[in-house]
């Protein structure tokens, strides 16, 4: 699920100003289409709209319907292919087809409310509308598969749409490194906490509205929380800082941990967690020296190489 755009909060704050909002999903696609199933559109009653469902003039087509039915009480699918002549100017190349599903909010009643409630709280939901009946709930339990591939989609005429929390990178250090691994970060999805006790390093001025814990790491950790949702990269190669964080991670769910420093540095960390117990398994986990080797040099490249390697872990296993 893409968080970047926040469209069921989106949708939500339109409602309530009483500009009415409508949420068009993509459902269903074949072919090469530019969006994945789950990516959505809000419209308002008076045209504005952010997201999106395509890469060209489906949105076009999305709006006019949307806006006709900002106070209907029933959804709409829409379908939309191309042929191969029209497909770059439309952004469906290949071919491509996709269905939207087109539901105004005062349909979806209070489920949205409590869809938005869920999404803040960081409680996996699916939101499971009936596209020939309308029937929806939110439903916690019974898509495990679905919730472990992040993957919404069609299961007969019901239409399930996940809500994972959104996903976290905490980044313990506040270094030159973090300085550009955060903006890469929240470019791709996540929403970055930076965890530095040092002032001097964890100033806004260094990381302009940036989310910046000034607690020791396993005190922030631990307020925090740590969830199959989160990553944690430590930077600051200082054990006193570092471990407490690695040691917190290793006896949690999150699904990435990587740690900065060379194999030398990794090897004298091992030993560390050995003599406090830790298993062969749990420092397994341990992605360290972190980031893919790929030759990076400097804060940028270092970041780009880690930025990947959580990529990787994420989508691959």
């Amino acid at each position: 699920m893409d968080d970047l755009e926040q469209m069921p909060e989106r949708a939500l704050e339109w409602h309530r100003e009483g500009r009415g909002a409508v949420l068009a999903t993509v459902v269903e696609t074949w072919g090469s289409a530019p969006r994945s199933v789950g990516a959505q559109l809000v419209v308002s009653g008076d045209g504005e709209m952010a997201g999106s469902v395509s890469g060209g003039c489906v949105e076009g087509a999305v709006v006019v319907e949307a806006m006709e039915m900002v106070g209907a009480d029933a959804g709409r699918m829409l379908e939309f292919g191309v042929s191969d002549d029209e497909a770059f100017a439309v952004g469906l190349a290949c071919g491509g087809r996709i269905k939207v599903w087109v539901e105004p909010v005062v349909a979806m009643g209070a489920l949205l409310q409590e869809l938005v409630a869920a999404r803040a709280a960081r409680e996996a939901v699916a939101y499971c509308v009936n596209v020939q009946t309308g029937a929806r709930e939110l439903v916690r339990e019974g898509f495990e598969a679905r919730f472990r591939a992040d993957q919404s989609g069609m299961e007969g005429d019901v239409f399930v749409h996940i809500h994972n929390p959104p996903l976290r990178m905490i980044v313990v250090g506040a270094v030159h490194i973090a300085q550009a691994l955060v903006p890469m970060a929240r470019l791709a999805g996540y929403d970055p906490v930076i965890v530095d006790p040092r002032p001097a390093f964890g100033a806004q001025a260094r990381f302009p509205g940036e989310v910046i814990a000034e607690d020791w790491p396993d005190e922030a950790l631990d307020r925090l929380g740590l969830d199959a949702r989160t990553c944690v990269v430590t930077l600051t190669h200082d054990p006193k800082l570092d471990d407490p964080a690695i040691e917190r991670a290793l006896r949690s769910d999150v699904f990435y941990l990587g740690c900065l420093g060379s194999n030398r540095t990794h090897a004298k960390r091992v030993e560390r967690l050995q003599a406090k117990g830790f298993s062969a398994a749990e420092i397994g986990r341990i992605h360290g020296p972190v980031g893919l080797a790929i030759g990076g040099r400097g804060p940028g490249e270092i970041a780009v190489s880690v930025m990947a390697q959580v990529t990787q872990v994420l989508r691959q296993g």
